[in-house]
């Protein structure tokens, strides 16, 4: 802070003692009220927030609700859990599509079974719907780096699926759920991945988009953020912590693959305790700067599984977010 008496009169420097002690004095005391009045205020209007803080939906509730069967369900590879479920829209096609990716902290206690309504009100929107299962943390086989060759493997599956459904693969989207959004994120840029990779393809579905709800953006920012939680399970997942197996996040992070070059919507609650606004912001801010088309939409009264639920006010978000995507069907 600059002094407010350096560019005075030299002779209002030389105040009395006595006059800079009663100034000081006042001075301390009306900061000291002004903290009451901003403690007072700053309580009242947390407060207020918790009275008004929504109820959100919970993953109980998410897995509760109905869904009609799949249409087909379909092996991409010879493991059990290399499947996929395939729902198709009334009417003869192609029809736009859309891979879907649940999520569930890459772990094996959750499964596809809980997108299930969700697969099937895309269907009804008009989508053919590729539902992705996958090897996780607990299924044999699960981890680094099955279970990142598994989602690349069942994305790029849909040029198999249009040999004999009426599937267009030149109008693809990816959608994935928390987890399920940090694949969707990295399936999209793999065609920036080094040759060394093991991932790496020369021959990547190419996707119209992709949309990112509740997504895991930053899986460095990610495990720095909290000790419990998903948070803790990313280490496991990759084999080590950033700093023990760095060329690892550098492969699979969405963030450190920027840009896509294929326009990217990314939809967060505000109540989301799982996956924070900033992952998505942080992605947001650094595609724009990389000069890609991303676009952040903060959900103001949603928690981390409102996305999923057809019955939800977020439901025409994420409509909107799939359509934005693949608008010219």
């Amino acid at each position: 802070m600059t002094d407010a008496l350096s560019d005075a009169d030299p002779s209002q420097r030389e105040r009395p003692a006595r006059r800079q002690h009663l100034g000081r004095r006042w001075m301390n005391r009306s900061l000291a009220a002004c903290s009451v009045g901003m403690t007072l205020s700053i309580r009242a209007a947390t407060a207020d927030a918790q009275e008004a803080a929504p109820r959100t939906l919970t993953f109980g509730e998410i897995a509760a609700l109905p869904a009609p069967p799949a249409d087909h369900r379909l092996a991409y590879g010879p493991d059990s859990l290399q499947f996929g479920e395939l729902r198709l829209p009334r009417g003869r096609g192609p029809f736009p599509t859309v891979v879907l990716i649940h999520g569930g902290c890459w772990l094996a206690q959750y499964d596809i079974k809980h997108t299930g309504a969700m697969a099937a009100a895309l269907a009804d929107e008009g989508f053919a719907v590729w539902s992705i299962e996958y090897r996780r943390l607990g299924n044999p086989g699960g981890g680094w780096p099955a279970t990142f060759h598994d989602v690349a493997r069942g994305t790029d599956y849909v040029r198999t699926l249009a040999k004999a459904y009426p599937i267009d693969t030149a109008r693809v989207a990816l959608v994935g759920h928390s987890a399920g959004g940090q694949f969707a994120l990295w399936l999209a840029a793999r065609h920036n991945l080094p040759s060394t990779s093991e991932f790496a393809t020369a021959t990547p579905l190419r996707v119209r988009g992709v949309v990112s709800l509740a997504g895991v953006t930053d899986l460095r920012a990610f495990v720095a953020a909290r000790a419990d939680g998903c948070n803790s399970v990313v280490p496991r997942l990759m084999g080590g912590s950033p700093s023990e197996v760095p060329e690892r996040y550098a492969q699979v992070s969405p963030i450190e693959l920027i840009p896509l070059g294929v326009p990217s919507r990314l939809l967060t609650g505000y109540y989301d305790k799982t996956v924070t606004m900033d992952q998505a912001s942080s992605f947001a801010a650094r595609a724009h700067a990389k000069g890609d088309d991303a676009q952040r939409t903060l959900l103001e009264r949603e928690g981390h599984f409102d996305v999923l639920s057809p019955r939800a006010p977020a439901w025409h978000h994420v409509i909107g977010a799939i359509r934005s995507l693949l608008e010219d069907y």
